[in-house]
């Protein structure tokens, strides 16, 4: 058994992405994030939905039209082509996310 919390960095140059476990169209993710954001201009545009549930730390994601801040416990569906990005993830303590991305 292992725990989502285990050997979480408190510094990060980049985000650290680590797949948990796949199946037949279902992936699912822990990210870590220690302040990083998307690049300036860059977008998601995935192919796949994407369920996101922000465990520790505060993010704050920017999509077309709107910005969603998340707090631990918040959880959003991100629909597949639905554009998005990072604006922010907390720099004061890790910020770590569980996605689990599937087809729709």
């Amino acid at each position: 058994m292992q725990n989502l919390f285990d050997d979480v960095p408190a510094s990060l140059e980049e985000e650290l992405v680590e797949v948990l476990t796949r199946g037949n169209r279902v992936r699912i993710e822990k990210i870590v994030s220690t302040g990083q954001a998307s690049p300036p201009g860059f977008w998601y545009d995935q192919d796949e939905a994407e369920w996101v549930v922000l465990l520790r730390g505060t993010a704050e994601l920017a999509f077309e039209n709107a910005t969603k801040t998340l707090a631990p416990g918040d959880h959003l569906l991100i629909h597949a082509h639905q554009k998005h990005r990072v604006e922010r993830t907390s720099s004061r303590e890790p910020t770590v996310w569980l996605a689990v991305f599937f087809e729709e």
